[in-house]
């Protein structure tokens, strides 16, 4: 991908994990979100302390997209109960990063919020 797609996608993705952030930073201590990417996929997660153990903070993903570069299309998976990735039926891929991020925040089938 070119230098300057990739940084109007990290914007993207910075944005869309800034409206998923609790505004009160009290409740930012129990669970924030976060996300990670590497120029080809992102991995979103929520931050939160570990139940028996509030010392130690786990990031726990919930949504992977992945670029495809050669079909020009990303990809969105959902993590199992079982811990695996799966593609995300409703609606699997799209051309555009903005369609499947506002997948993720309507999450009508409950696979990323529960």
């Amino acid at each position: 991908m070119e230098k300057p797609l990739i940084s109007m996608i990290e914007v993207q993705f910075r944005s869309f994990i800034e409206s998923l952030r609790p505004t009160d930073e009290e409740i930012r201590k129990q669970l924030d979100f976060g996300y990670s990417w590497d120029g080809q996929s992102a991995l979103l997660f929520e931050i939160r302390p570990q139940w028996n153990d509030p010392t130690k903070i786990l990031e726990l993903p919930f949504a992977k997209l992945r670029f495809v570069k050669s079909a020009r299309i990303w990809k969105l998976y959902w993590m199992r109960g079982s811990g695996k990735w799966e593609a995300y039926e409703p609606q699997p891929e799209s051309t555009d990063v903005y369609e499947l991020l506002t997948e993720i925040k309507n999450d009508a089938y409950g696979c990323f919020f529960g």
